[in-house]
């Protein structure tokens, strides 16, 4: 009998029956495997050798001196596949492995996690079918072709908006027709029980190893913790680090697209309401008859239209802030970081960087300590930032 997944009233189990035994399945593994000293080394082992943990925590001295802050970048464009995503998908697909699972499907907005779990697939010779919106597949070329290098089969999806939602849409039907074989590696903190809670739990190694690295750095605790939020695996990673102490601020940036006041953006949690998506409760950008909003953001990984339940829950009750910051002021993050320190961000990882910029500048947080969480690297988005700054390459 699964459990309810809560995270206060948010999160649950909103699936059709026939998707029920296998999340009983995964359930059931998890809570098994997690905790298991065999299992626990392997995967050690493949973060540490494979992906490149641990991640440094980088003292960003040019940026610091230009915000009034003494502002660190948690590295993780420097894993392996350029994003946090591998943590998650090293850990699901081993459990795979563990289940018996004989083949891997997922979604992919930006492509990181179509490329994570492309590569994982490779490691542990599993099949790796990826669903991706077609308007994402156009945006982010380089990624598919490395899916495919990687073994990886892309699959555009052509309803809806073209985006992370209606792949999510399509590799929840895949695997209802396909249960038995098949693992559904889900690559944020959203979806259905015990999704959320399994993938918090992967991404977590982020949060530990900050809080070590910024006690033996600074002899304290940050002031304040940044990380951009579309589905909310990177921020929840890091956020896990330091939930229980309240003196670290938390703060989550969204992807604002044009702007909230606008239709198009993907700041589910500043501008959405209350709805279930995707298998769970939580915030969602919809219209008063509860059909789901098209979400916008510059960023491919930041425009979905939901948010993992967590978050949701980290919001009402005033544990972490969410803002937004729109395309325009993303661009301005991806060129601060790569003008002032030669490091070049996803833009995703941007938003984190314009919103850390604007957070130094309020008279009360000069000189305190932030952490930004650099969630990926910004290969994936140069001819995207070359295109809106009017350049051709």
């Amino acid at each position: 009998m699964l459990e309810d997944g809560k995270f206060g009233k948010y999160g649950g189990i909103f699936v059709p029956e026939l998707i029920i035994p296998a999340l009983e399945e995964l359930e059931e593994a998890f809570y098994k495997y997690k905790d298991d000293p065999e299992f626990n080394e392997e995967l050690k082992f493949y973060l540490k050798e494979f992906a490149g943990r641990p991640t440094n925590l980088y003292f960003a001295e040019n940026l610091s001196k230009k915000f009034g802050c003494r502002v660190y970048l948690k590295r993780e464009d420097m894993l392996h596949t350029g994003a946090h995503k591998i943590n998650n998908t090293l850990g699901q697909g081993l459990l795979a492995k563990y289940m018996g699972k004989t083949r891997l499907i997922a979604e992919t907005g930006a492509g990181q996690h179509g490329i994570a779990t492309a590569v994982v697939g490779a490691l542990f010779k599993l099949p790796a079918d990826v669903y991706m919106g077609s308007e994402d597949v156009e945006r982010q070329k380089m990624n598919v072709f490395r899916m495919e290098l990687s073994g990886g089969k892309v699959i555009p999806v052509e309803t809806g908006s073209k985006t992370l939602k209606d792949a999510i849409n399509e590799a929840f039907r895949d695997w209802i027709t396909n249960v038995e074989n098949t693992h559904y590696l889900i690559g944020s903190t959203m979806g259905p029980h015990p999704y959320p809670t399994m993938v918090k739990h992967f991404q977590s190694v982020i949060g530990e190893e900050a809080r070590r690295q910024i006690m033996e750095k600074e002899g304290k605790l940050p002031d304040a913790v940044i990380a951009c939020v579309g589905g909310g695996s990177n921020a929840m990673g890091i956020f896990a680090g330091f939930a229980a102490d309240d003196e670290v601020e938390l703060i989550g940036v969204e992807g604002g697209g044009d702007g909230t006041e606008t239709p198009r953006t993907g700041a589910t949690l500043c501008k959405g309401t209350e709805g279930i998506l995707h298998g769970s409760l939580s915030f969602v950008l919809q219209d008063q008859d509860g059909q789901i909003n098209e979400a916008h953001s510059v960023s491919a990984g930041l425009d979905y239209p939901g948010v993992g339940p967590e978050h949701a829950h980290m919001k009402v009750t005033g544990r972490a802030n969410y803002v937004a910051v729109t395309n325009k002021e993303a661009l301005r993050g991806f060129e601060l970081l790569s003008k002032y320190e030669g490091i070049i961000p996803a833009l995703e990882s941007s938003h984190a960087v314009a919103y850390a910029e604007k957070y130094a500048s309020m008279e009360e947080n000069k000189g305190k300590t932030i952490i930004i969480n650099l969630s990926g690297r910004g290969d994936k988005d140069m001819f995207i930032v070359a295109k809106e700054m009017g350049v051709e390459v």
